[in-house]
């Protein structure tokens, strides 16, 4: 019953009309199993939401980023003094892996 309201990402409104309908089916659960299973899903929903997320990403994640903005304060043409030089460092990687800078 769990893969539903995962996948749906079902809210408390949600969640309760669905146990409810799953009570009234024929070979459904019990009004005390729908209690444990509602009170399950509220206490670990962003757990499992973030974890369903983890495991559907195929590519590298941005995991931080930094940056700043440089002035150029000598240079040998006067034209090229304070023209503003942006850095930026992106940080790359995988869930449970090494992850690198670009």
């Amino acid at each position: 019953l769990l893969q539903p309201i995962a996948s749906a990402d079902m809210d408390l409104n949600q969640l309760e009309a669905f146990l409810t309908a799953q009570t009234k089916k024929q070979g459904g659960i019990t009004s005390d199993q729908a209690a444990v299973i509602a009170k399950f899903w509220k206490n670990h929903r962003i757990k499992i939401h973030e974890s369903l997320i983890n495991q559907s990403r195929w590519d590298n994640v941005l995991k931080d980023m930094n940056w700043r903005v440089d002035l150029k304060s000598q240079s040998r043409h006067v034209d090229q003094i304070n023209t503003p030089v942006a850095i930026v460092e992106m940080e790359l990687g995988k869930n449970g892996q090494v992850s690198f800078l670009l």
